[in-house]
């Protein structure tokens, strides 16, 4: 079996296709990191947490910050099923829901800003006022003069 896949390899590389739908069957993934936020409280929490993303298969790394309450897994792992072993573990476990201050413009508006974040973090979410003032746009749009579909009560 070790030489028939050989084979096809080499046959793939010189252009030749392998024929026999092995590319069908096996697909390519690529290299990806996972962000999650797990709970950890000590050092048991972190090694039951990284014992348990270290033996699936696909992951090449698993880091952990406790302080931060964040795993980095790097491999060729889909999210939802490193997201899934780490929720396996019996801790409360989601995908990384936070991004720089730098990343977002408004970073102390209500919707992105949180008091659980890590230093030098926000929540990704979008401000929450965006949609304020679009409602707030469509009320003074009303009694424009410009807009000819306006209500001319005077």
């Amino acid at each position: 079996m070790g030489l028939w896949r050989t084979l096809e390899y080499l046959s793939d590389l010189l252009g030749g296709g392998g024929g026999h739908g092995y590319d069908r069957r096996r697909k390519r993934r690529q290299m990806q990191t996972v962000e999650l936020k797990v709970s950890m409280d000590c050092e048991g929490c972190e090694r039951k947490v990284k014992n348990a993303l270290s033996s699936m298969r696909g992951v090449r790394s698993v880091d952990i910050n406790r302080k931060q309450q964040k795993v980095t897994v790097s491999g060729y792992a889909d999210a939802s099923k490193v997201l899934k072993k780490a929720r396996s573990t019996g801790k409360k476990a989601e995908i990384w829901p936070y991004v720089p201050y730098s990343q977002v413009s408004q970073p102390y508006v209500a919707g992105t800003y949180d008091k659980r974040a890590p230093a030098g973090y926000v929540r990704s979410a979008e401000p929450g006022y965006s949609q304020v003032s679009r409602q707030h746009d469509q009320l003074t749009d009303m009694f424009n003069d410009e807009n000819s579909n306006s209500c001319a009560v005077m």
